[in-house]
C-alpha cells in the first residue's frame, strides 16, 4: 500500500555528527546557565555593596565570584568598580538579587549542585530577611 522512503529527507540538518557544528551535554548547558545566574547575582551584590556595606555581602561576593569562576573552568567573572555603580533602590535590588538567586537555586538543584544550591538559597534567605523590614514599613 505505502511505498518505501528510497531518499534521504529533506528535513535531516545533517547525516551524523558536524565537527563545524558546536555540541554540549546537558551537564555543560546547565553549568552556563547555572554560571550566568550567579553572575547577575554577583552584579546585584555588588550594587548592594555600594549602597550598604555589610561584611554579610562582602563574604556573599566572594563566594559567588569563586563559584561563577568555578563554574567557568576557572575564570574569574569580570566586575565592575566600585565607583561605577548605580544608584538604585535597596528595595529594588533585593528584590532582583532574590530573584535571581531563586532561578540559581533551580539550575542548581537541576544538575544537582550541592554547594551552588546553598549558596543560592542562602542568598535568598538574606534578602528576603532584608526586605522584611521595609515591607512591613510600607503598609
Amino acid at each position: 500500500m505505502y511505498e518505501p522512503i528510497r531518499a534521504k529527507s529533506v528535513h535531516s540538518t545533517v547525516d551524523g555528527p558536524n565537527p563545524d557544528f558546536p555540541h554540549r551535554s546537558r551537564e555543560e548547558e546547565l553549568d552556563i546557565q547555572l554560571a550566568g545566574h550567579l553572575a547577575a547575582l554577583l552584579a546585584v551584590t555588588d550594587e548592594l555593596r555600594a549602597t550598604q556595606a555589610t561584611a554579610d555581602l562582602d563574604t556573599a561576593a566572594e563566594r559567588l565570584a569563586e563559584q561563577v569562576g568555578r563554574l567557568r573552568g576557572g575564570r574569574a567573572p569580570a566586575r565592575a568598580p566600585m565607583s561605577d555603580r548605580r544608584e538604585r533602590s535597596a528595595t529594588a535590588l533585593h528584590r532582583r538579587a532574590h530573584a535571581l538567586a531563586g532561578r540559581a537555586l533551580v539550575v542548581a538543584a537541576s544538575r544537582a549542585d550541592t554547594a551552588a544550591a546553598i549558596l543560592a538559597a542562602e542568598r535568598m534567605d538574606a534578602h528576603t530577611a532584608a526586605l522584611e523590614p521595609r515591607e512591613l514599613a510600607s503598609r
